[in-house]
């Protein structure tokens, strides 16, 4: 762009010196260009193919009058282009562009190289066609007007950049966002600041990034909000060659995913609800996410199902929840986020498919946390009090809630209700005590018959509790951990006459990782919770994992091992390995996973004498992306031999030993580490099964009429 287009540059009376700065910019960069007022926005403007906001000065009240606003939005819907930048992108609301404006608006001081951090998802866009690199310094010095989102995000823009600041990312200072409103628009409230000093390569970087953004806009649509079903679906084809990248395990289009939400079978269909970022890789803003099966593995993306309302409740997040069936109408229970507070928020549908749903007008349907209680309050919450977990027993519904009580521990609140809306506090259901954690997330009670299972999440691990409910108090038998590795905050559906279970698999590698993959964040399989006749917890894949098996791989394992390492004729990133193995005199066996050719890379899980497996990733990837440090599980019986099913899925390694103990690892092995060998050590081990077999992929593209994959994001 530059010679040959027209620029209608809006300045309200005299232009500052930041303004004259980015005037004469526009000039050396050969831009026709026109001054205009935003008053003047209109005839003035005839033949300009974009209009440039760049203001410095705080945005009054009288700066834009209703003409002008209505000459914006005809100059867009006419196809014309704008960008808006410093404190210009402040102005979305008033605009009519977004009705989510940035919540961070004011002047930084920069004393570092400072800039944009460009989303992964959208490395192709024309804006940062001059860059070989995501991240792109425009400032090293002064106090620069500067807008950015933080604790929210835009309503309709798609966020395509967020901050690196001396090297370092920050992605939830969002600061690059677009909008299609006819024709494009791009905010840039990142310091570009044309009146200050700069190195000359960040001088140049600032340049690039302004004329891209120029052309960008000029050149038509941008990237928006909100996405149909198709357009998440389409969105996982960016990232369809990331190795690290589960192809069975579910995780998010793009973006971010953390625990699964409002899991429920309606009309014959599973619906997978989960939390969701759609700014970027990372925790920020949370919306809730939406995918539905007909078989519990192929899973297809649906629209957005809810996300926060700029004057309600719920304005900083819609966080967990779960969904219940109140005599025909599907309803959420979910919290709202809003400032230091968090409170309980329901939402109802009517749509048979589950995308479209109506937030509750008296919301929060629960006011305030008990006051009978000291209550944790901490750095970010005035009180602690998240996530529901939701059951009806003879005509009165139940929530348990998580908390913390101070100085004693973390604890589940219990709370009935007639209606779902009127809810009576009944007091603790449990408190933990020394080891279990000071705050209780994500807490859940299922009835497994003779006695229930309740499970919390602290901060580490999921804990759970068998035992029964006595007047309104949870009475412990047994306790435990429910899987030993990189898994948390899980939650149920009831499937008949079972429960399947879904937990978070976090990401162990950076922050900076993350973003340069451009998603984060993966589910377990489905997992069936049970009691043996001991009374003890037993866990195991669901039935319908098995038909995700494509074809059984050559697999000649000796029946007996010593110490020499066995290399398999088999590998591969999306694997099922199953397996029986007695140690006889061996101190250990070793199956050894995600090897590279010369076994510099590997994962090696390994089983021991003292009825111990551990998942060693010392070496799992040579880069040194992600965590390195040993996981272990006791394994019980005690009595050999072990029976263990090993999914192996990009960066998932998923155990299930015995039918009754899991353990979840997350590494992040090079493409070509797909190798897999066996061998015992300080003896001989009889292995009396093995088996390897490939699976299939389970998520499948949006296939449904246009009319049906649109869609609209709940407010």
């Amino acid at each position: 762009m530059g010679h040959g287009t027209r620029v209608g540059f809006v300045c309200r009376g005299a232009p500052s010196d930041e303004q004259r700065a980015a005037l004469a910019w526009l000039e050396a960069q050969s831009f026709e260009t026109v001054r205009v007022s935003p008053a003047e926005v209109g005839a003035a403007t005839d033949g300009c193919d974009v209009l440039w906001w760049h203001r410095d000065a705080p945005l009054g009240d009288d700066v834009l009058s209703p003409g002008s606003v209505e000459a914006f939005e005809a100059f867009l819907e006419d196809g014309g282009g704008l960008l808006l930048t410093l404190r210009a992108m402040g102005a979305v609301d008033d605009l009519g562009i977004d009705p989510v404006a940035p919540d961070v608006v004011g002047t930084q001081s920069v004393a570092e190289p400072t800039g944009v951090l460009w989303r992964t998802l959208y490395d192709d866009h024309p804006a940062i066609a001059a860059f070989e690199s995501i991240r792109i310094p425009i400032c090293d010095r002064g106090a620069v007007p500067t807008a950015r989102y933080e604790s929210a995000v835009p309503t309709h823009g798609e966020v395509l950049a967020s901050t690196v600041r001396g090297g370092r990312d920050v992605p939830n200072e969002m600061t690059v966002v677009s909008w299609d409103r006819g024709g494009g628009v791009i905010g840039i409230g990142a310091p570009l600041a044309f009146d200050e000093p700069a190195d000359e390569s960040v001088a140049d970087a600032r340049s690039d990034l302004a004329s891209g953004c120029l052309s960008a806009v000029g050149s038509g649509d941008q990237p928006a909000r909100p996405k149909t079903a198709d357009e998440l679906s389409a969105m996982r084809e960016a990232f369809a060659g990331d190795p690290a990248r589960p192809r069975y395990h579910f995780t998010p289009p793009a973006n971010w995913l953390n625990d699964p939400n409002g899991l429920i079978r309606w009309n014959g269909r599973y619906h997978l609800f989960y939390q969701y970022n759609p700014a970027g890789p990372f925790h920020n803003a949370i919306h809730w996410g939406h995918a539905v099966s007909d078989d519990l593995l192929h899973w297809t993306d649906e629209p957005i199902a809810l996300a926060p309302s700029p004057d309600g409740p719920d304005r900083d997040g819609c966080w967990s929840g779960c969904a219940v069936d109140d005599d025909g109408t599907p309803t959420i229970l979910y919290t709202g986020g809003d400032g230091r507070w968090q409170l309980p928020c329901l939402a109802t549908s009517a749509d048979p498919d589950l995308r479209s749903w109506e937030k509750d007008p008296g919301n929060p349907v629960i006011e305030e946390p008990p006051s009978d209680l000291d209550l944790l309050s901490t750095e970010h919450w005035e009180i602690e009090f998240r996530d529901h977990a939701v059951w009806r027993d003879d005509g009165t519904w139940y929530q348990i809630i998580g908390s913390g009580i101070s100085d004693r521990g973390g604890t589940a609140l219990l709370y009935a209700s007639p209606d779902l809306r009127e809810w009576e506090y009944r007091g603790p259901l449990l408190t933990g005590d020394d080891g279990h954690g000071a705050v209780w997330e994500c807490p859940e009670l299922l009835d497994l018959g003779d006695r229930s299972l309740l499970h919390v999440s602290n901060y580490e691990d999921v804990v759970y509790f068998i035992g029964g409910v006595d007047d309104g108090e949870f009475d412990v038998a047994h306790r435990g951990v429910l899987d030993h590795g990189d898994f948390y905050a899980p939650q149920s559906l009831r499937d008949g006459d079972r429960y399947l279970t879904w937990g978070w698999l976090p990401e162990t590698r950076g922050t900076a990782a993350q973003w340069d993959a451009g998603w984060s964040g993966a589910l377990s399989l489905p997992r069936v919770l049970s009691l043996g006749a001991d009374g003890r917890l037993r866990q195991r894949p669901a039935a319908e994992v098995d038909r995700l098996r494509q074809r059984r791989l050559s697999t000649a394992v000796p029946s007996v091992l010593d110490e020499a390492r066995h290399a398999l004729e088999v590998g591969g990133r999306t694997l099922e390995i199953e397996l029986e193995v007695s140690l006889e005199d061996a101190s250990a066996f070793e199956l050894s996973v995600f090897e590279s050719a010369d076994r510099e890379e590997r994962t090696a899980v390994r089983y021991t004498r003292e009825n111990e497996l551990i998942v060693d990733r010392s070496e799992s990837s040579r880069e040194g992306v992600g965590a390195t440090d040993a996981q272990r599980m006791p394994v019980t019986p005690y009595d050999e031999p072990l029976s263990l099913r090993a999914f192996l899925d990009g960066s998932v390694i998923e155990l299930y030993a015995n039918d009754r103990h899991c353990l979840t690892s997350r590494v992040y092995p090079a493409a070509n580490s797909t190798g897999v060998s066996v061998a015992a050590e300080g003896g001989r081990a009889t292995v009396s099964a093995f088996e390897a077999r490939e699976l299939e992929s389970a998520i499948t593209p949006a296939t449904r009429p246009a009319s049906a994959a649109a869609g609209t994001e709940s407010q």
